[in-house]
């Protein structure tokens, strides 16, 4: 996400909005203001908030949030530069650039808001602190205050905003943590770890991003079942849920112990 609000941040900003919309009946969550009172008005760039991307108007009055949740897609075309024919979301600007969100699949989940500042900041502000810059004094005192598992915690935006299910898997895996594990039997060396895992991580799938790196190339566990680990070889395995994959070494992270995956379990009886 913060890749993403690098790369719009100056291009979104150039050129007033000539057009706003029209938006999916299941993307737009706000009808007051209409997306109308865009029109005319200039937006003041691209900010970041966890996984929201935020686009204030140059005059202070109004909020474009943008949440693409696990499967939505934002670009920014430029003037003659072909689109999709029925984006989730648009905006023209004056001059013939625009930005699309789209979302793969039937299920529509990603959210667009215009909101005003104040209902801007109330929508943010079940958020918990930022992901990258964590200090890990900061993480001790989450975790101490947290009884759960590990790949549980980093994916809950109320306590660490900013990292997704994908990032959760990369995270534990530098750490060397189960994502089992659970946050209060953490010693203070292994929060110290943690905290750099988190850190670096993130700090290398920016760099990736920004240099175009695909998903396949960024993520070194993540998706990557029955792969070798990068790091020691051994096959990398996974536990299901309905809603997110949970992928690990069992050498690097759980002592060669691979973790009971209830769902495959239910489905090979």
């Amino acid at each position: 996400m913060e890749a993403w609000r690098r790369q719009l941040h100056e291009p979104v900003r150039a050129f007033p909005i000539e057009k706003a919309g029209p938006a999916h009946v299941a993307t737009l969550k706000t009808f007051d203001p209409p997306l109308s009172a865009l029109e005319g008005r200039r937006l003041a760039g691209a900010r970041r908030r966890a996984k929201r991307l935020l686009f204030p108007t140059e005059d202070g009055e109004l909020v474009l949030l943008v949440h693409l949740m696990t499967a939505g897609r934002l670009r920014y075309l430029r003037p003659g530069e072909k689109g999709p024919k029925a984006p989730a979301f648009r905006l023209v600007f004056q001059g013939g650039a625009q930005l699309v969100l789209t979302e793969a699949g039937s299920k529509k989940r990603a959210g667009v808001w215009l909101l005003t500042p104040e209902a801007a900041e109330e929508e943010l502000a079940h958020l918990g602190p930022e992901a990258l810059g964590l200090g890990p004094d900061a993480l001790e005192a989450i975790c101490a205050h947290e009884s759960r598992r590990l790949h549980s915690l980093l994916r809950d935006q109320r306590v660490i905003a900013g990292i997704g299910r994908a990032w959760a898997n990369e995270i534990l895996h530098h750490a060397k943590l189960s994502p089992f594990a659970l946050s209060r039997e953490l010693d203070k060396e292994q929060i110290e770890v943690l905290t750099q895992a988190i850190n670096v991580e993130l700090e290398r799938g920016l760099e990736m991003r920004e240099r175009g790196a695909n998903d396949a190339r960024t993520y070194r566990v993540h998706d990557k079942l029955h792969e070798p680990c990068y790091v020691c070889g051994t096959t990398i395995a996974q536990v299901d849920y309905e809603e997110h994959t949970v992928y690990y070494c069992p050498d690097c992270q759980t002592g060669g112990r691979v973790l009971k995956d209830r769902r495959l379990s239910r489905l090979l009886r």
